[in-house]
């Protein structure tokens, strides 16, 4: 595995930084590595649905980003990241203490990279699996808003 050097760490780091959705999780990046990056939030009531357990549009947006930074990792200094497709596989209610969510490259692409994601909750100690998704990314340049993120 090629390490990334700390200006890519910190692409990586600024770039989650801004992203609003995250702070509502209150998500943080625990794991930034050459095409791997988890990160982690804790429950929170409003994250949830009905019967208390993460909401299954909070956990898509969760591993969404944990895919997307796992490919921007892989990705050229210059270019940006958007996600073009995903499919999330619930497998378990989402319920748990914390929550961790990794994105793992698959294939790596000069424009698309195509990612997989796993989600578990941290249950009185235990990890459970309780989602996993594809996801397709797609690197983006010279576009107005687009600066490395």
């Amino acid at each position: 595995m090629t390490p990334l050097d700390a200006a890519q760490i910190e692409r990586i780091r600024t770039s989650f930084a801004q992203q609003g959705a995250m702070h509502t999780l209150g998500a943080e990046l625990t794991r930034i590595e050459h095409g791997a990056v988890d990160l982690c939030f804790d429950w929170a009531e409003p994250l949830t649905q009905q019967h208390g357990f993460i909401h299954a549009g909070m956990m898509s947006t969760a591993l969404d980003s944990a895919c997307g930074y796992a490919g921007f990792s892989v990705m050229p200094a210059e270019a940006g990241v958007l996600s073009i497709e995903f499919k999330i596989n619930l497998l378990a209610p989402a319920k748990g203490q914390r929550f961790r969510c990794e994105g793992r490259v698959l294939k790596p692409g000069r424009t698309v990279v195509v990612t997989e994601g796993k989600a578990f909750a941290i249950d009185n100690g235990q990890e459970k699996l309780v989602a996993s998704m594809n996801c397709t990314l797609m690197a983006i340049y010279d576009r107005p808003g687009i600066s490395g993120r």
